[in-house]
Protein backbone atom coordinates (compact mmCIF):
# COMPACT_ATOMS: atom_id res chain seq x y z
CA UNK A 1 0.00 0.00 0.00
CA UNK A 2 1.32 3.66 -0.47
CA UNK A 3 2.01 5.90 2.12
CA UNK A 4 -0.26 9.17 2.56
CA UNK A 5 0.96 11.86 -0.03
CA UNK A 6 1.67 14.35 2.80
CA UNK A 7 5.22 15.86 3.88
CA UNK A 8 6.66 13.13 6.34
CA UNK A 9 10.58 12.95 7.78
CA UNK A 10 9.60 9.64 8.20
CA UNK A 11 9.09 8.64 4.50
CA UNK A 12 12.31 10.69 2.96
CA UNK A 13 14.34 8.40 5.57
CA UNK A 14 14.14 5.39 2.61
CA UNK A 15 16.04 7.92 0.67
CA UNK A 16 19.63 6.68 0.65
CA UNK A 17 20.49 9.93 -0.68
CA UNK A 18 19.61 11.39 2.81
CA UNK A 19 21.31 8.61 5.01
CA UNK A 20 22.27 10.04 8.05
CA UNK A 21 20.14 13.72 8.01
CA UNK A 22 18.84 14.94 10.75
CA UNK A 23 15.35 15.18 11.83
CA UNK A 24 15.65 19.29 11.29
CA UNK A 25 16.91 18.73 7.77
CA UNK A 26 14.51 16.04 6.60
CA UNK A 27 11.62 18.37 8.22
CA UNK A 28 12.73 21.09 5.62
CA UNK A 29 13.11 18.73 2.83
CA UNK A 30 10.01 17.62 3.20
CA UNK A 31 8.49 20.69 3.41
CA UNK A 32 10.36 22.08 -0.23
CA UNK A 33 9.48 18.71 -1.71
CA UNK A 34 5.98 18.40 -3.80
CA UNK A 35 4.34 14.76 -2.87
CA UNK A 36 2.05 12.63 -5.12
CA UNK A 37 1.10 9.23 -6.56
CA UNK A 38 1.35 7.93 -10.01
CA UNK A 39 -0.52 5.15 -11.36
CA UNK A 40 2.03 2.71 -13.30
CA UNK A 41 2.56 3.03 -17.08
CA UNK A 42 2.25 7.01 -15.95
CA UNK A 43 5.52 8.83 -18.02
CA UNK A 44 7.66 11.12 -15.32
CA UNK A 45 8.99 12.78 -18.45
CA UNK A 46 10.57 12.59 -21.45
CA UNK A 47 14.12 12.33 -23.22
CA UNK A 48 14.91 15.65 -24.81
CA UNK A 49 11.99 17.11 -22.48
CA UNK A 50 12.88 20.03 -19.93
CA UNK A 51 12.95 20.73 -16.74
CA UNK A 52 15.10 20.18 -13.70
CA UNK A 53 13.02 18.73 -10.88
CA UNK A 54 14.84 16.09 -9.19
CA UNK A 55 12.36 13.02 -8.17
CA UNK A 56 13.22 10.48 -4.87
CA UNK A 57 11.19 7.47 -4.93
CA UNK A 58 9.41 6.18 -1.48
CA UNK A 59 7.56 3.50 -3.24
CA UNK A 60 6.86 1.59 -5.90
CA UNK A 61 9.11 1.42 -9.18
CA UNK A 62 10.47 3.53 -12.13
CA UNK A 63 12.29 2.23 -15.45
CA UNK A 64 15.07 4.16 -16.79
CA UNK A 65 14.63 4.02 -20.50
CA UNK A 66 15.24 5.17 -24.22
CA UNK A 67 13.96 4.64 -27.90
CA UNK A 68 16.17 4.13 -30.57
CA UNK A 69 15.18 6.26 -34.26
CA UNK A 70 13.80 2.96 -35.24
CA UNK A 71 11.40 2.56 -31.97
CA UNK A 72 13.29 -0.03 -29.90
CA UNK A 73 13.24 0.33 -26.15
CA UNK A 74 16.79 0.66 -24.81
CA UNK A 75 16.28 0.19 -20.84
CA UNK A 76 19.23 1.26 -18.20
CA UNK A 77 17.44 -0.24 -14.94
CA UNK A 78 14.91 -0.01 -12.64
CA UNK A 79 14.90 1.94 -10.04
CA UNK A 80 13.64 0.66 -6.46
CA UNK A 81 12.61 2.38 -3.56
CA UNK A 82 14.60 4.83 -1.92
CA UNK A 83 16.76 6.35 -5.07
CA UNK A 84 16.56 9.33 -7.50
CA UNK A 85 16.82 10.42 -10.48
CA UNK A 86 16.39 13.70 -12.48
CA UNK A 87 19.85 14.66 -10.76
CA UNK A 88 21.62 15.30 -14.17
CA UNK A 89 19.59 17.86 -15.82
CA UNK A 90 19.04 19.37 -12.25
CA UNK A 91 22.72 19.84 -12.08
CA UNK A 92 23.92 20.68 -15.67
CA UNK A 93 20.78 22.14 -17.00
CA UNK A 94 20.46 20.68 -19.73
CA UNK A 95 17.44 18.03 -22.00
CA UNK A 96 16.42 15.42 -19.77
CA UNK A 97 18.88 12.22 -21.08
CA UNK A 98 16.18 9.16 -20.73
CA UNK A 99 12.28 8.54 -20.38
CA UNK A 100 11.17 7.79 -17.15
CA UNK A 101 7.78 5.92 -16.64
CA UNK A 102 6.28 3.88 -13.37
CA UNK A 103 5.92 0.44 -13.69
CA UNK A 104 4.37 0.19 -10.44
CA UNK A 105 2.32 2.53 -8.65
CA UNK A 106 4.62 4.85 -6.93
CA UNK A 107 5.00 7.49 -4.84
CA UNK A 108 7.41 10.14 -5.61
CA UNK A 109 8.16 12.88 -4.38
CA UNK A 110 10.48 15.88 -6.29
CA UNK A 111 11.94 19.30 -5.83
CA UNK A 112 13.50 22.24 -7.97
CA UNK A 113 16.49 22.13 -9.45
CA UNK A 114 17.38 25.30 -7.25
CA UNK A 115 16.33 23.89 -4.44
CA UNK A 116 18.21 20.55 -4.80
CA UNK A 117 21.47 22.68 -5.75
CA UNK A 118 20.93 25.00 -2.93
CA UNK A 119 20.63 21.58 -0.48
CA UNK A 120 23.73 20.94 -2.11
CA UNK A 121 25.67 23.85 -1.12
CA UNK A 122 24.07 23.83 2.55
CA UNK A 123 24.66 20.31 3.29
CA UNK A 124 28.20 18.79 3.07
CA UNK A 125 26.83 15.12 3.89
CA UNK A 126 24.59 15.27 1.11
CA UNK A 127 27.01 16.86 -1.18
CA UNK A 128 28.81 13.91 -0.40
CA UNK A 129 26.51 11.41 -1.25
CA UNK A 130 25.61 12.98 -4.51
CA UNK A 131 29.37 12.27 -5.18
CA UNK A 132 29.46 8.85 -4.54
CA UNK A 133 26.02 8.32 -6.26
CA UNK A 134 27.84 9.79 -9.47
CA UNK A 135 30.97 7.87 -9.53
CA UNK A 136 29.09 4.76 -9.09
CA UNK A 137 27.24 6.02 -12.20
CA UNK A 138 30.43 6.07 -14.24
CA UNK A 139 31.59 2.68 -13.06
CA UNK A 140 28.37 1.07 -13.57
CA UNK A 141 27.87 2.70 -17.06
CA UNK A 142 32.02 1.52 -17.82
CA UNK A 143 31.05 -1.86 -16.65
CA UNK A 144 28.30 -2.04 -19.13
CA UNK A 145 30.39 -0.48 -22.29
CA UNK A 146 33.41 -2.68 -21.41
CA UNK A 147 30.35 -5.66 -21.68
CA UNK A 148 28.94 -4.49 -25.22
CA UNK A 149 32.69 -4.25 -26.61
CA UNK A 150 33.62 -7.74 -24.96
CA UNK A 151 31.41 -10.01 -24.50
CA UNK A 152 28.63 -12.26 -26.58
CA UNK A 153 24.54 -11.88 -26.13
CA UNK A 154 24.80 -15.46 -23.70
CA UNK A 155 27.71 -14.22 -21.66
CA UNK A 156 25.69 -10.50 -21.43
CA UNK A 157 22.42 -12.48 -20.11
CA UNK A 158 24.45 -14.69 -17.56
CA UNK A 159 25.54 -11.06 -16.38
CA UNK A 160 22.14 -9.36 -16.20
CA UNK A 161 20.19 -12.30 -14.49
CA UNK A 162 23.22 -11.98 -11.96
CA UNK A 163 22.76 -8.27 -11.48
CA UNK A 164 19.32 -8.43 -11.24
CA UNK A 165 19.56 -11.45 -8.55
CA UNK A 166 17.73 -10.96 -5.08
CA UNK A 167 19.18 -12.03 -1.40
CA UNK A 168 21.07 -15.60 -1.67
CA UNK A 169 18.81 -17.42 -0.22
CA UNK A 170 19.86 -20.82 2.51
CA UNK A 171 20.16 -22.97 -0.48
CA UNK A 172 22.37 -21.24 -2.62
CA UNK A 173 19.51 -20.07 -4.97
CA UNK A 174 18.16 -16.76 -5.40
CA UNK A 175 14.51 -15.01 -6.62
CA UNK A 176 13.92 -12.53 -9.41
CA UNK A 177 10.75 -10.90 -8.93
CA UNK A 178 9.09 -9.85 -11.42
CA UNK A 179 10.83 -11.98 -13.67
CA UNK A 180 12.00 -9.79 -16.49
CA UNK A 181 10.20 -10.63 -19.68
CA UNK A 182 12.39 -11.38 -22.74
CA UNK A 183 11.63 -7.81 -24.42
CA UNK A 184 13.06 -5.79 -21.29
CA UNK A 185 16.17 -8.20 -21.24
CA UNK A 186 16.82 -7.37 -24.26
CA UNK A 187 16.69 -3.71 -24.14
CA UNK A 188 18.93 -3.64 -20.79
CA UNK A 189 21.60 -5.90 -22.97
CA UNK A 190 21.12 -4.49 -26.52
CA UNK A 191 20.33 -7.86 -28.08
CA UNK A 192 16.91 -8.82 -29.92
CA UNK A 193 14.20 -10.55 -27.56
CA UNK A 194 14.85 -13.69 -29.91
CA UNK A 195 18.33 -13.52 -28.60
CA UNK A 196 17.31 -13.03 -25.20
CA UNK A 197 14.58 -16.24 -25.10
CA UNK A 198 17.05 -18.43 -26.75
CA UNK A 199 19.41 -18.05 -24.01
CA UNK A 200 16.86 -18.01 -21.27
CA UNK A 201 15.86 -21.16 -22.90
CA UNK A 202 19.54 -23.18 -23.05
CA UNK A 203 20.53 -22.03 -19.36
CA UNK A 204 16.83 -23.05 -17.86
CA UNK A 205 17.51 -26.77 -19.60
CA UNK A 206 21.00 -26.80 -18.17
CA UNK A 207 18.92 -26.37 -14.81
CA UNK A 208 20.83 -23.14 -13.86
CA UNK A 209 17.40 -21.55 -14.09
CA UNK A 210 13.80 -22.30 -13.72
CA UNK A 211 10.21 -20.30 -14.19
CA UNK A 212 8.10 -20.23 -11.01
CA UNK A 213 4.86 -18.98 -11.71
CA UNK A 214 4.72 -15.89 -13.80
CA UNK A 215 6.40 -13.61 -11.99
CA UNK A 216 9.22 -15.40 -10.49
CA UNK A 217 12.28 -16.29 -11.94
CA UNK A 218 14.54 -18.14 -10.07
CA UNK A 219 18.35 -18.62 -10.35
CA UNK A 220 18.90 -22.67 -8.96
CA UNK A 221 22.64 -22.13 -7.74
CA UNK A 222 23.70 -18.68 -7.99
CA UNK A 223 27.72 -20.06 -7.11
CA UNK A 224 27.26 -22.10 -10.57
CA UNK A 225 26.48 -19.14 -12.53
CA UNK A 226 28.94 -17.18 -11.19
CA UNK A 227 31.08 -19.23 -12.24
CA UNK A 228 29.97 -19.54 -15.70
CA UNK A 229 30.16 -16.15 -16.20
CA UNK A 230 33.70 -16.33 -14.66
CA UNK A 231 34.78 -19.04 -17.29
CA UNK A 232 34.03 -16.93 -20.27
CA UNK A 233 35.59 -13.71 -18.50
CA UNK A 234 38.92 -15.60 -18.69
CA UNK A 235 37.90 -16.88 -22.41
CA UNK A 236 37.48 -13.26 -23.31
CA UNK A 237 40.81 -12.12 -21.83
Amino acid sequence: MLAPSMPSTLALRRVHLFAGCSDEVLQHIALLCNWRTVAAKTSLFSRESSGGEVYFLLNGRVRITSYSEQGREVSFRDYEAGEHFGDLSAIDGQQRSADVIAIEDSLVVSISSAQFLALLDQDALIARRMMQHLTQLVRKLTDRVLELSNFDVPARVQMELLRLAQAIEPDGSARIEPAPTHAALAGKISATREQVAREISALTKRGLIRKEGSRLLRICAVSDLEALVAMTKRQAV
